[in-house]
């Protein structure tokens, strides 16, 4: 049986804005801004929201990827895209990703039920199913795109043009 409640918050339905219109209106130059006292540009959050998006991909379709040594090596080491094209290139890549996860949480149990191999020690201690890797990523999506609005929101571009909450 299809997950649509999982389906409807990786696009960003229900109590989830949607995380494609979080990052789609913003230029290169905003995306790449640090904000002082944090940590990360949005340009590297939804990088290391791509990385991992791909590596579950990848692992839920019977490939090893590589986990990697340091979580440092899942984030872009640049502050921001060199140019607009680089950016609109990853905005494109994030969209791609979140449709291929929202069109595999409309499988049949079959497919969402099936085990997908654990790759490093950190993930045994969860289950590990089509079903229990999407609902893992959407909550690691869920908590980035929150940090998105909210550098967004110290940017002064919020809400986003396609809407998003401001209460």
């Amino acid at each position: 049986m299809p997950e649509p409640t999982l389906e409807e918050l990786l696009r960003g339905k229900g109590a989830h804005a949607d995380p494609v219109a979080c990052v789609e209106d913003l230029s290169a130059q905003s995306a790449g801004k640090k904000i002082a006292g944090l940590a990360h540009s949005i340009w590297q959050i939804l990088g290391h929201m791509s990385y991992w998006m791909d590596y579950e991909l990848r692992r839920i379709a019977g490939e090893k990827p590589a986990y990697p040594s340091h979580a440092s090596a899942s984030w872009p080491a640049s502050e921001g895209p060199a140019n607009d094209a680089e950016w609109e290139h990853e905005v494109r890549r994030f969209e791609s990703l979140l449709a291929r996860l929202a069109n595999l949480a409309e499988s049949s149990s079959d497919v969402l039920d099936r085990p997908v191999e654990i790759l490093h020690p950190s993930q045994s201690m969860r289950t590990s199913t089509v079903r229990a890797v999407l609902w893992q990523t959407l909550v690691h999506n869920s908590y980035h795109a929150g940090q998105i609005v909210m550098l967004r929101q110290c940017l002064g571009a919020w809400p986003a043009r396609r809407g998003g909450d401001t209460w």
